[in-house]
This record gives structure tokens, sequence and C-alpha cells, in this order.
């Protein structure tokens, strides 16, 4: 398993706010959803979990709460995976 760093994107002219999510395996780029209850951490942790099930295809069966969230002095977050399923 990995790490999985994410890092907010500013809005821009032509595009929304957005999260990135980064480990060895690869990266994606998620739009901010604003419904999320706890917008800025949920929004981190969901780039993440899309990073981790979308495109590496980690277990499919990996549950959102299973990831350890904590944020970094540069204002990024980190996510790991807890061991339960």
């Amino acid at each position: 398993m990995q790490a999985i760093q994410t890092k907010y994107l500013g809005p821009t002219n032509h595009r929304g706010s957005r999260v990135k999510a980064t480990c060895a395996a690869g990266s994606v780029i998620v739009s901010w959803d604003y419904s999320l209850p706890n917008n800025i951490e949920e929004n981190h942790r969901a780039a993440a979990y899309f990073l981790a099930v979308n495109k590496l295809k980690w277990d499919p069966w990996l549950k959102f709460a299973n990831f350890e969230t904590g944020q970094l002095a540069d204002g990024s977050y980190v996510h790991v995976l807890r061991g339960e399923k």
C-alpha cells in the first residue's frame, strides 16, 4: 500500500475548484463537491478514495471510512488505509 497525498487546486477562469490526489502509482484530479458535509476534509478524502478504487483498482470493497486522514504543514492532506475492511 501507499500513502495518498491530496492538494487543493483553486478555481481558474475555466475550471472550478478541484483536488489532486497523488501517490507513487499515479494521480487524478477530482472536481470539488460542495454537497459533502465536512466540505474541506471530505473532498480530500473523496479524491483519495477515487484514486485508490477507480484508477489504481485497489480492493473494490474498500470502504471510504477505512481511510485515516491528516493535514500536513503545507495545507495538503495525507491518507492511509486502516487494516480492517
